[in-house]
Formats: C-alpha cells, structure tokens, sequence
C-alpha cells in the first residue's frame, strides 16, 4: 500500500458519518372519551392543541436514541374529542462527529430525519379513531434548538451548553 493509498484510506476512516440503526414507536396512547358520540355530533371545528420536545439518550459512544414526543389534543368547546400521546424514536450511529457540531446532530437533523414518520402515525391513529387525519405542519427542529439553549442559559445565567447525553430537552 502506498502512502497516498494509506492516506486516503485513513482519511475515510475518520470522516464523519450518521448511520440510522433503525426506528420505533415507545409509547402510543389514543383516548377517544366520547365516543361513539364523538363521531356522530356535528359542530364548529374542533381547537387543537399540539406539543413536541425532543429527547436525545446515549446507547453507547457512537450510538444514541432521539425521541420525539407529540401531544395532540382537540376540543369542541368544553368536550374532548380525542387526546393522543406519541412518543416515536430513532436510533442512530455518529461515528467521529466533532464534539462541536454533536449537539446540532442530535437536536436538529435527526429529529428532522423521523418527524415525517411520527407525523404519518399521528395521522393514521386520528383516522382509525374516527377523525380526520391529523396533519402536523413541518417543524422547524433548528428553532425548538435555539429556544432550548436561550432556556438553558437563562436557568444558569450563563452562555449555554448543550449535552446530547441526558435530560430531556423540553420545548
């Protein structure tokens, strides 16, 4: 093998890359309270309430599940017509990502990569309980990021840090 040879074959071996493993759903609840009354009532359009926050738990040095977690619920007036809970992963492998850029990875751009997944079950699991399917508009992960870290920094009164390992990042 020859210098140049070794050289390219080396710089290959510590190029950045994102692998995802695969995707899942941990948690799915559906309450449809009034039904089949629910179904069958007629009236204005319903008032949304849709929620997401992203979670980011280290497997092991090169892989880490994201979670997103999206909460859905309509109201007609005072009655509930349905309440639905996903919470909908992804596990991917980084492999020599900079410890600079780690964060952005893990908070943007694979929340980025499941979202139309979640978004579809979130759709299907409406319809199959009597709604219309409910259709989240795109996020904007990298906006949730930067609210995140202005949070942060406000908690510890300091410039912000972001750890991928861990908590919760709340929305």
């Amino acid at each position: 093998m020859t210098d140049e040879t070794q050289g390219d074959a080396t710089a290959q071996a510590n190029t950045p890359s994102m692998n995802m493993v695969g995707q899942y759903i941990r948690d799915l609840s559906f309450e449809n309270p009034g039904a089949p009354g629910s179904i069958m009532a007629g009236g204005g359009n319903p008032a949304f309430n849709v929620s997401i926050s992203v979670a980011v738990k280290k497997q092991t040095d090169e892989v880490y599940a994201v979670e997103l977690t999206l909460n859905a619920k309509a109201n007609r007036e005072e009655t509930v017509l349905f309440n639905v809970e996903l919470i909908y992963g992804g596990v991917f492998r980084l492999q020599n990502v900079p410890e600079a850029t780690l964060s952005q990875l893990l908070m943007i751009e694979c929340p980025r990569l499941i979202f139309p997944f979640a978004r579809q079950v979130l759709a299907s699991v409406t319809q199959q309980g009597g709604f219309p399917p409910l259709m989240m508009e795109p996020v904007d992960f990298a906006a949730i990021y930067r609210q995140n870290l202005a949070k942060l920094a406000a908690q510890q009164g300091a410039a912000p840090l972001a750890t991928p390992d861990g908590a919760d990042k709340p929305n």
